[in-house]
């Protein structure tokens, strides 16, 4: 509960916005408006108020909290950035190397520079 009637309004005026904003409420009551009940969870203890040290500590804890699932969001895309780059890749990839046996398959290929050096040097030794 509240030490004074100012904070007992200011904590149950901070519930008000919550309770508007959707949040369900922590007791049941009799009435339906956000502020009797915000009223009425004050009251009862139902909504804990933290203040001071513990207040500051808390707040630190989330913004950190919030921080790291920032980070976790933007990593989860890069990832999915770079899955998509490489499926494409891959794709790519797999489609030349479909079309190099297809070409492979029409005719002899064309022996490469180093095969072409091991002939002359065999015919050079004899």
């Amino acid at each position: 509960m509240a030490d004074s009637k100012f904070r007992l309004v200011h904590i149950a005026s901070q519930r008000v916005r919550e309770l508007s904003g959707g949040e369900a409420p922590l007791v049941t009551s009799k009435s339906i408006k956000d502020t009797t009940v915000a009223l009425e969870e004050s009251l009862l203890g139902s909504y804990k108020i933290i203040v001071g040290e513990e207040a500051k500590v808390a707040k630190e804890e989330l913004r950190k909290r919030k921080e790291q699932e920032k980070l976790e969001e933007q990593l989860s895309a890069k990832e999915e950035e770079i899955r998509k780059e490489l499926s494409a890749y891959l794709t790519d990839t797999q489609e030349e190397g479909d079309l190099g046996e297809v070409e492979g398959a029409e005719g002899e290929a064309e022996p490469s520079a180093e095969e072409e050096v091991e002939e002359n040097t065999g015919e050079a030794e004899e």
